[in-house]
């Protein structure tokens, strides 16, 4: 019987984590901790915050859920507004940690974090065994569960897709059974404010297509209403690319991109809802996007930081340009194109913008503009509610014409425009703010 400590990072869920499942496993104590790292809220060497405040509120109100979540397991949250190196090692000796347990991350800033950690336990002799546990909990197909080595996942999605879909397989959910009451251990840490994040309280736009709050519970409410109350599943092929409004998509995404909800939870669910009102196409499509979303994490998982690299995967050497004027243009809607300006007006205001809108501003700032692509990343970075590493960097080297893409493409904005807002309603909603 062990003393462990789950470290989340983003995983922000009870149901189906695994690391959590593992950790309360026979053990003799299980706690938690969250930190809110000082350096996700820093200003970048591009002169903007690495996260603004839309995701930071979203943020906020998940862990908040999480901690209530986890009370109900009689789980105790410890919350803090430092870096983790400085805070797990303590805990591990505050605690007598046996063991510790969290998601397997392999981007670079994610896995400087983690050797900071072992360091740090590593320099005092009563810690250094302590074992590191981390599990990879942010597929729909896990990497055992795929029909490649990671070597080898091929460079084309539909290639990817085709396999995964005939030799591949899902696991199921998992659960995490509720502690005894003495597992309930004191805990006077508080969740930070806005305020203490350095950011002024905000109300949500009212023509934002994401009005929702963070949570686990959140999650699974909206994922109620578009399966069950509405059936807008049914139809999620033929409008998701819309542009106005909730429904137009199922808005999973921001949930996914903090592990507030799984992939795996939405696919059970799908699977459900197809042998109970009905399978087709649209629900198919769902899917579909989940195992877009599979295929960016491989891709980064494969290739390390050339994702975050000028040159990309592809190691393309085009010409970039590096213009400040033209960056406060893009991002303030005041470019040459209106519709370009209306989605990136929304950003601004809502921290979310549809995936047709995505494609056509990023198209125009490394296409039309041919400006330094990973500015426009971390722009994105900074800005989305559902800012997810690996779908945001593989995308826009993507769209860059440096990624997985075989052909070189370039969005035809204006032509963009009348297929998705032929009537200018998107473009007059919000060009009048």
């Amino acid at each position: 019987m062990k003393n462990n400590l789950v470290w989340f990072r983003n995983d922000l869920r009870l149901s189906d984590n695994l690391s959590l499942f593992k950790a309360t496993q026979n053990s003799k104590k299980c706690i938690g901790v969250y930190c809110f790292d000082p350096r996700q809220f820093a200003t970048t060497t591009y002169g903007f915050k690495k996260t603004e405040k839309f995701r930071t509120q979203f943020l906020i109100e998940t862990v908040s859920e999480l901690k209530e979540n986890l009370k109900s397991k009689n789980i105790s949250l410890f919350v803090y507004h430092e870096k983790p190196e400085v805070i797990v090692p303590k805990l591990v000796e505050e605690h007598q940690i046996d063991c510790i347990y969290t998601q397997k991350e392999w981007t670079s800033e994610e896995v400087c974090v983690n050797q900071n950690i072992k360091k740090q336990l590593q320099s005092q002799e009563k810690f250094k065994n302590v074992p590191f546990i981390e599990s990879y909990d942010q597929f729909l197909f896990s990497p055992d569960n795929i029909p490649f080595e990671i070597k080898t996942i091929p460079k084309i999605f539909t290639d990817f897709r085709k396999k995964c879909e005939k030799e591949g397989s899902i696991l199921p959910t998992i659960s995490v059974e509720k502690q005894p009451h003495e597992n309930l251990v004191p805990n006077n840490t508080l969740l930070p404010t806005l305020e203490d994040l350095r950011f002024q309280t905000f109300e949500r736009h009212p023509n934002t297509a994401f009005p929702f709050k963070g949570g686990e519970n959140q999650a699974l409410l909206r994922l109620e209403n578009y399966f069950w109350e509405t059936q807008n599943l049914s139809h999620y092929k033929q409008t998701r690319n819309g542009l106005i409004g909730t429904n137009y998509s199922s808005k999973f995404s921001p949930w996914l991109a903090n592990g507030s909800l799984s992939a795996k939870t939405i696919y059970w669910k799908i699977k459900e809802y197809e042998n109970t009102i009905g399978a087709n196409e649209d629900t198919y499509w769902l899917f579909f996007e989940l195992l877009w979303r599979d295929y960016f994490k491989y891709i980064s998982l494969q290739q390390g930081s050339k994702i975050f690299q000028l040159q990309g995967i592809l190691d393309k050497k085009y010409h970039w340009n590096t213009n400040l004027k033209a960056f406060n243009q893009w991002i303030s809607g005041q470019t040459n194109e209106p519709f370009v300006n209306a989605n990136m007006i929304e950003l601004a205001k809502t921290g979310f913008m549809s995936n047709r809108g995505r494609q056509n501003v990023a198209s125009f700032w490394a296409k039309e503009w041919q400006q330094d692509w990973r500015i426009g990343a971390a722009y994105f970075e900074s800005m989305l509610i559902d800012y997810d590493v690996h779908s945001n960097y593989v995308n826009w080297m993507y769209t860059a014409g440096v990624g997985n893409d075989p052909r070189d493409r370039k969005f035809n904005i204006q032509r963009q425009a009348e297929l998705y807002d032929a009537n200018g309603e998107y473009r007059q909603l919000w060009l009048n703010q």
